[in-house]
């Protein structure tokens, strides 16, 4: 029997003459590098002045830009949002035993937000695994253990001739529908070993597709032609596998409303027709979707978030497209298809016969239909400061809180990309916000801890230097991450931290200021503990201000506008 090996990757002069005669000095370290390098990674994220042993003489020796951060939680959080941009994996390079703990919390948020990040970690010495237990630095019982219920897949490495199959094997599996963060492990004695192994020159890592089933195609089809009212719920899911095109063109097809998730922001352009805009929170698009006879339900588990904390009931027959198997029918019985988003949204656009519905369009506008304040917009930065606001926000009065979201709608422009911290001017955002291009508004919905923004923002800097980025933050919690202002200055990244003082809509939650609008507590209390925020940012060489309401349009458009990192700290009164 003969075989064609005509497609296997072939070595040229130089090559050929290196895997016969490889250079000497290599260590394991190098294995990773040149791996890395040979599966496409330029970029790699990790912690200032240690990164994992052996790896350091690797760095200097090869074509990777390593960006050190001021904590290993914080490059975590950099990598996911390299890699929520630029749908590429993002690499994270960890130390053992605290170093890789202290990323969990980032990890579980990658996880949750289907990022490709690939944390390649050093373990202990290979004498101190299997329970040996040597007592080796940052020696755990076993290290795996706290990270395989987190990330995606776990690859260990015990020998250097391991390294290139485990690395290419991971960055397939972090690649493949669904995404996520995956876990490779290398013991520090396997790092720093010389090697005298042939230079990596290579590799194949191509993920693997996932294709919906024909006959389930078939079927959602014909239920959504045959529909009375149809309806879509798209997730993140849909912007991830860069499928708005398609999802579009469907919902036009089939005359169906369109509502997003949070995490689908910017899904389906907000100002068409059939566009119910961010879900949940108003009660008019819950009862449209709720009442839809087939409800298509694309690239999201509709979770508590996305379901107004499982109270969403939908009566009809629900479709559900999900890359993630474990969530097909997790919360809804369902046509459950198991297929990333595009390929299964392009198998129906295949599938589905058109149908036609003049009255779709005008019980969308019915839904979303209010009778704001005439107040409103005058109380805003302009006269269109309501522009871009759903209902479900208007509902809410024109407080503060709405100036503040129409300001950063005005200033921020189409192609930057926002990082949100979980504040109640988030929350808010969720709803109002007008993500004009999908993959522009990403938020800690995962984890859920402090310290989220800026460091993303940071790590979204550096997969497009040339687009302003914007982090939001509570007042509370800025200092959580304030360090990482140098690593913005350092690197001179076009970042912008707007703080916003308490909640973003005056009331801190904590008794505030008693209604006299003076945060000043004269009684030692928590605003007395406070930084000030403007002199810390200066006193680390960062552009600072202070704005209000009225005046943070202005300030804003300004800051994203000019070179280098700079902190905007808002008063919301």
């Amino acid at each position: 029997m003969s075989h064609d090996h005509d497609d296997r990757p072939g070595l040229n002069a130089a090559q050929a003459e290196a895997a016969l005669n490889p250079p000497p000095g290599r260590v394991g370290g190098d294995l990773v590098t040149e791996t890395l390098q040979g599966l496409g990674a330029a970029t790699v994220f990790g912690v200032s002045g240690r990164p994992a042993p052996g790896l350091s003489g690797a760095l200097r020796r090869s074509a990777l830009a390593y960006v050190e951060l001021g904590a290993e939680n914080n490059a975590a959080f950099a990598a996911d949002a390299y890699g929520r941009i630029t749908g590429e994996v993002a690499v994270l390079l960890l130390t053992a035993g605290p170093g890789a703990l202290a990323a969990l919390p980032a990890l579980q948020e990658a996880a949750a937000a289907s990022a490709p990040v690939l944390a390649v970690c050093a373990q202990v010495p290979a004498a101190g695994l299997g329970g040996r237990r040597h007592g080796h630095p940052r020696e755990l019982r076993d290290q795996q253990a706290s990270f395989r219920e987190v990330v995606k897949s776990v690859h260990p490495v015990r020998t250097a001739s391991q390294i290139p199959s485990a690395i290419a094997a991971a960055w397939e599996s972090a690649l493949t529908a669904p995404h996520g963060p995956v876990w490779v492990e290398i013991p520090e004695d396997v790092l720093r070993a010389e090697t005298v192994l042939p230079p990596v020159s290579a590799l194949d890592a191509t993920p693997r597709e996932l294709y919906p089933r024909p006959e389930l195609t078939l079927v959602a089809a014909d239920l959504l032609a045959r529909a009375a009212r149809p309806a879509i719920i798209a997730g993140g899911g849909v912007v991830r596998a860069d499928a708005t095109g398609k999802l579009r063109a469907l919902a036009e097809r089939i005359a169906a409303p369109v509502a997003t998730t949070y995490g689908g922001k910017g899904a389906f352009p907000w100002e068409h027709p059939l566009s119910l805009r961010s879900w949940p929170g108003d009660p008019r698009v819950t009862e449209l979707l709720e009442a839809a006879d087939v409800l298509l339900v694309v690239g999201s588990g509709l979770g508590a978030l996305s379901s107004g904390g499982h109270t969403f009931a939908p009566r009809g027959r629900v479709v559900q497209i999900e890359a993630d198997a474990g969530k097909l029918e997790s919360n809804h019985p369902a046509l459950g298809i198991h297929s990333d988003a595009r390929e299964a949204l392009d198998a129906l656009l295949d599938a589905v016969e058109p149908r036609e519905d003049a009255t779709a369009a005008d019980r969308v506008r019915t839904t979303l239909e209010t009778a704001p304040d005439p107040a409103a917009a005058a109380q805003g930065p302009g006269p269109d400061a309501a522009q871009g606001l759903s209902p479900a926000a208007a509902d809410q009065g024109p407080g503060p809180d709405a100036r503040v979201l129409a300001a950063v709608r005005a200033a921020l422009p189409d192609s930057a990309p926002s990082f949100w911290d979980l504040t109640p001017l988030t929350t808010r955002a969720w709803s109002a916000f007008d993500a004009r291009r999908p993959n522009t508004m990403h938020s800690a919905q995962g984890a859920g801890g402090p310290g989220y923004a800026l460091p993303s923002a940071t790590g979204a800097a550096f997969a497009d230097p040339t687009t302003p980025v914007l982090a939001v933050t509570g007042e509370d919690d800025a200092p959580h991450t304030a360090a990482e202002l140098t690593t913005a200055r350092r690197y001179g990244l076009p970042v912008t931290w707007l703080i916003v003082d308490g909640d973003g809509d005056g009331d801190r939650g904590d008794g505030g200021d008693g209604g006299d609008g003076d945060h000043e507590d004269r009684d030692g209390g928590p605003d007395a503990l406070r930084p000030d925020l403007v002199a810390l940012a200066e006193s680390l060489g960062v552009p600072a201000l202070r704005s209000t309401p009225a005046s943070l349009a202005t300030d804003l458009t300004t800051a994203l506008r000019a070179p280098g990192p700079s902190v905007i700290v808002l008063r919301a009164r």
